[in-house]
């Protein structure tokens, strides 16, 4: 790890100013999925068991920077009470005198959790005054929120310039260590599986992943746009026109780097997507009047045969309309492969992460990323403001 770990620091006596990433569903005024929230109380029992005063920080959904009573943290703090099995009171605000009053009260082996971050907007905004507010409610800073690190915000980067130093948590140092694992030192082969809808949200990373794995697995809607490039009728399936070219010329790179490109050989194809059921079709075979709405059997084989060669598995995204019931096998195939395969094996994005659930295999991957667009980001060599604004480790 090149940045500096909360391991690393002195925290007894101290208050820790602790970024999370608590942005967990809500239903019915109560969290509906603690993911979030349990991925990050390791790092919390971790500070506060070396006698340090935790002040916990986090957005909520996107309240526009303005107080929303919904998306309120309160459903969180009585959530991560339970998770912790101890007190977790809610401050009124992040910033203002009240909240600095109630976090210099907060004693070594306490927490406290702040209002909604982005009750403000100076937030998203990374405004250098929001984030001072922020940085004199503590000592030193620890990010442990990776599936933010994408975001250039007042509390994750701007804060570092206030509040030094600035540590990964222990999520945060897990994802780092397990992505760059596969950046930097992956065994091989090294093999990517892309779904989703567009190739438009997959370009950069396609482009990257090309000088780095083995093989390039492609299925979801994206996969369409690549077999018309080939020349195959999709019939009335997703089919970005505009990236047509964009797909010729990344299999003509991959054909000049070597790297094997695994595309659909059969699809799942039905009218639409409310269709109650749909019926397997060679990917020649795709009627004009049809849509293809999730890879097919000889798809999940072909797939399979290849993730079974692999030393490092990467994965990001459905490979059909993963939601919709008669369109889901496909996905679930995938991850049933990917859980089997004897590779060290990265998986990230909701409906990638919803795939490995449902399908009971979970406990089965090697790694399971809490992030969306910062695994992405990550995945596609982009330099992240949440990772960079960290401080060094000593060398």
């Amino acid at each position: 790890m090149p940045k500096l770990t909360i391991e690393q620091l002195d925290l007894r006596d101290k208050r820790v100013f602790l970024r999370a990433d608590l942005n967990a569903p809500l239903e019915g005024g109560a969290v509906s999925d603690d993911t979030r929230l349990t991925a990050v109380v390791p790092t919390i029992r971790l500070a506060l068991d070396r006698g340090a005063a935790v002040v916990l920080a986090s957005h909520l959904g996107r309240p526009k920077g303005t107080r929303d009573p919904k998306f309120s943290l309160k459903p969180v703090a009585e959530r991560m009470a339970s998770l912790l099995g101890r007190p977790v009171p809610l401050a009124p605000d992040c910033v203002g005198p009240d909240t600095v009053t109630l976090a210099k009260g907060v004693t070594g082996g306490q927490l406290l959790l702040l209002e909604n971050l982005r009750f403000h907007p100076e937030e998203e905004a990374n405004d250098d005054g929001f984030a001072r507010e922020l940085a004199a409610l503590a000592d030193c800073y620890v990010n442990d929120a990776f599936a933010a690190a994408h975001r250039a915000h007042a509390s994750i980067e701007a804060i570092t310039h206030h509040l030094q130093p600035a540590a990964a948590g222990l999520l945060m140092r897990s994802e780092l260590v397990a992505l760059g694992r596969i950046l930097e030192a992956p065994q091989r082969p090294l093999v990517a599986i892309l779904g989703g809808a567009k190739v438009s949200d997959k370009v950069a990373l396609v482009e990257h992943l090309l000088e780095r794995v083995n093989a390039l697995v492609i299925g979801g809607g994206m996969a369409f746009t690549f077999l018309h490039a080939l020349g195959h009728g999709v019939g009335r399936s997703l089919l970005e026109a505009d990236r047509v070219e964009t797909a010729r010329r990344v299999l003509e790179s991959a054909r000049r780097r070597g790297v094997q490109v695994v595309l659909p050989i059969d699809a799942v194809v039905a009218a639409g997507l409310d269709a109650p059921s749909g019926r397997t079709v060679g990917i020649r075979d795709i009627p004009g009047d049809q849509m293809g709405l999730d890879i097919g059997p000889r798809t999940v084989e072909r797939f399979d045969g290849v993730i079974t060669t692999a030393g490092t598995v990467v994965w990001n995204g459905p490979m059909g309309v993963f939601e919709k019931a008669p369109f889901a096998a496909g996905t679930l195939g995938v991850a049933r492969a990917v859980a089997a395969a004897p590779a060290f094996s990265v998986i990230g994005g909701g409906d990638t992460v919803a795939a490995v659930n449902q399908a009971g295999v979970a406990e089965r991957i090697g790694y399971i990323s809490t992030a969306g667009g910062a695994f992405l980001e990550f995945l596609e060599g982009r330099t992240l403001p949440g990772v960079e604004a960290l401080t060094e480790a000593p060398r």
